[in-house]
């Protein structure tokens, strides 16, 4: 089995499959929360914060970021907010923004013209004086 806890290689597969484990988990919270019922007196609630930090760093590997989003989920009333949406969407951010290489960097100045020395030919084109010259 791959090391869940290295950073994986983002491609649109996994940011599709991270994204939807997270809206789906934030949807399920929010249902079995909302209703109340027996799902919340369970433990549904909290497997599926489990589900959803075992999943989403099998998927993205870890970051840092997944840490508090876990803890704030045990918190009453603000584990219905979408955190699990926002930090998957956070840390596909971060990752995107490491990944993608910095773009080359662009000589705007021409480049330096070597000077031209007199040639003799150039010599023969230049006409000659005519009349007098006057020389200070």
């Amino acid at each position: 089995m791959a090391n869940p806890f290295r950073a994986k290689p983002l491609t649109p597969t996994r940011i599709g499959l991270a994204m939807s484990i997270a809206v789906v988990a934030d949807a399920l919270q929010f249902g079995g929360t909302a209703i109340g019922g027996p799902f919340a007196w369970a433990g549904f609630v909290e497997a599926v914060d489990v589900a959803a930090m075992i999943l989403t760093m099998c998927v993205l590997g870890f970051h840092p970021l997944l840490l508090p989003t876990f803890v704030v989920e045990f918190i009453p009333i603000i584990d219905m907010l979408p955190t699990w949406t926002g930090c998957v969407g956070t840390v596909i951010f971060l990752r995107k923004r490491v990944q993608t290489p910095a773009p080359p960097v662009i000589n705007t100045e021409p480049p330096p013209v070597p000077p031209n020395p007199p040639t003799d030919s150039a010599a023969k084109k230049m006409p000659e004086a005519t009349g007098p010259v006057i020389d200070v």
